[in-house]
């Protein structure tokens, strides 16, 4: 690992669903080169009852891996929201440091909204007994997704994973305790608005992730995303804010902690 650079964290990633090609097919080898990079932890994002037994498995395995468990609105079967006391059950699990990831997305499936606010809530319900943070998936649902956060008024925070909204929506959020993450969409050529709202949201609310194996940065775009490209979307932030990268990946690791407080960082 790099000793002259503070720790990064890849603070959402699926390395169950990751294409190992470049690392031989090994989980190890992918994870060691972004431990290589200075990536000291990695959240493992569930997004389903069936990957939930994949994602606990995997931060069992690693130390400097936890992980979610949810289910995204995109995985939900049709007519079937989850049941809230399989979703505490499986949030008694002592890696298991947020709920997710939730939340709606009206982009793909726009006539699964009533199912998906329902899941939304469920999800929100058991941040509300539990404590544990929410990650929140919202995509072409924004008045929704601000009316479901402000109604379950959650008394810990939670994170707009890969936000791609405006700055009045992270303005919103931002008040209502939620951080920011920014994955490498912020580096594509026609994210304008996105690097305009990277450069607003306060350095104390801000988290960096890859959500590979999706998204990779320039200049991978287009490739499959690992998690050792979390230091391309880090250093682009940095710049792009004026800052060192050391102080950027510092503040950032330092985020992460305060919103996993169960994470073992």
């Amino acid at each position: 690992m790099l000793v002259d650079t503070p720790m990064l964290v890849d603070s959402h990633c699926h390395l169950d669903r990751l294409d190992l090609t470049q690392h031989g097919g090994s989980l190890d080898a992918a994870l060691d080169a972004a431990r290589a990079r200075g990536v000291g932890h990695f959240l493992c994002i569930g997004v389903s009852a069936e990957n939930a037994a994949a994602v606990k498995g995997l931060a069992e395995r690693y130390a400097d891996v936890d992980c979610s468990v949810g289910v995204h609105p995109l995985d939900l079967q049709p007519g079937v929201a989850p049941a809230l006391d399989w979703l505490l059950q499986e949030l008694e699990h002592p890696q298991v440091v947020a709920i997710g990831e939730t939340g709606l997305d009206y982009h793909y499936e726009p006539e699964a909204a009533e199912l998906q606010q329902e899941s939304f809530r469920l999800h929100l319900q058991a941040a509300a007994v539990t404590g544990k943070p929410v990650i929140v998936h919202t995509r072409g649902a924004r008045a929704d997704t601000l009316a479901l956060l402000r109604e379950a008024s959650l008394a810990q925070a939670g994170v707009l994973h890969c936000f791609t909204e405006d700055w009045d929506m992270a303005k919103a959020a931002l008040d209502l305790g939620f951080y920011i993450s920014l994955s490498g969409i912020v580096t594509f050529r026609n994210a304008d608005a996105l690097r305009d709202v990277a450069r607003q949201v306060p350095a104390d609310r801000l988290l960096v992730e890859t959500d590979s194996p999706y998204l990779a940065p320039i200049p991978y775009r287009g490739k499959p995303n690992l998690p050792q490209y979390v230091r391309e979307v880090a250093e682009f932030l940095a710049m792009l804010r004026g800052e060192s990268y050391a102080r950027f990946a510092e503040q950032t690791t330092a985020n992460f902690k305060r919103l996993f407080p169960l994470a073992r960082v």
